[in-house]
């Protein structure tokens, strides 16, 4: 029993040794990218780069990564103050010399996502509305209750805004529901009618002679976006209180220095 119980222990120890080594080693590859990230982009912060994906040194030995997720906070941009920036890069290629030293700047990836998120706080700014909310309507809504003269159609890549605008000689808070559609790599947010569902928080009827006025205070233009590594956009949408433009490529590769394009 005693052997038995030393092997059992050894054998325990052997593995969480090999645990914290492989934990050890994702740890300091993540840390190399985020600094070749920082430095090429001209960040304020080290993004959070993770490795997904267990064990990693079996990867390293592959010298394929299954994905490797980067996100940047408070990325500043001149229209819209400071944005999220994240990638997820599937199937990335790296030799593991060159990803365990710094040397690493290009890197072969067999599909990238690459997104910027904008929070309501920023969309405010750019629509001068400082308690602009956003919120996603739901998939199935086709009740016709969008307000005088609603259509009842559904739109994909629709938003619902929340802010307090003028109505005439007052100020009110007034939700609309706008349609988000992509024009090459400008996003139009174009409010098509008042909004009185759930996610909506208005307290003021628009009267019908004031009502595009109100709604031309919802619709902007979102200029182009800076999308991780020169990634071009294909969808936009609402995922929460954030609009979300994505996009997507295949079989690039892509210089870790040039995570950002453009300041």
């Amino acid at each position: 029993m005693v052997g038995v119980r030393k092997l059992f222990y050894g054998l325990v120890l052997v593995v969480t040794l090999a645990v914290l080594a492989d934990f050890g080693a994702a740890t300091w590859a993540e840390y190399r990218v985020s600094r070749t990230l920082r430095e090429g982009g001209e960040l304020d912060a080290d993004p959070a780069v993770t490795v997904h994906g267990f064990p990693f040194l079996l990867q390293v030995q592959r010298g394929r990564y299954e994905n490797v997720e980067i996100v940047a906070d408070g990325v500043h941009t001149e229209a819209l103050g400071d944005i999220t920036v994240e990638a997820n890069l599937i199937g990335a290629h790296a030799a593991a010399s060159s990803l365990f030293d710094g040397s690493l700047r290009t890197v072969p990836v067999d599909v990238l996502f690459g997104r910027v998120m904008i929070d309501a706080t920023e969309l405010g700014q750019l629509y001068g509305i400082p308690d602009l909310q956003v919120s996603a309507p739901p998939a199935s809504r086709s009740d016709g209750t969008g307000g005088s003269g609603g259509s009842g159609r559904t739109t994909a890549g629709a938003v619902v805004l929340t802010g307090t605008v003028p109505v005439g000689p007052l100020s009110a808070t007034v939700s609309v529901q706008a349609d988000l559609i992509l024009d090459g790599d400008r996003v139009h947010i174009v409010a098509s009618d008042l909004y009185f569902g759930p996610e909506g928080q208005a307290e003021f009827t628009v009267p019908d002679a004031l009502k595009p006025t109100v709604l031309g205070l919802f619709t902007t233009v979102i200029e182009p976006q800076d999308l991780p590594f020169g990634v071009l956009p294909t969808s936009v949408e609402a995922r929460g209180s954030r609009i979300v433009i994505e996009g997507e490529a295949h079989d690039v590769t892509i210089d870790l220095t040039e995570v950002r394009q453009s300041a």
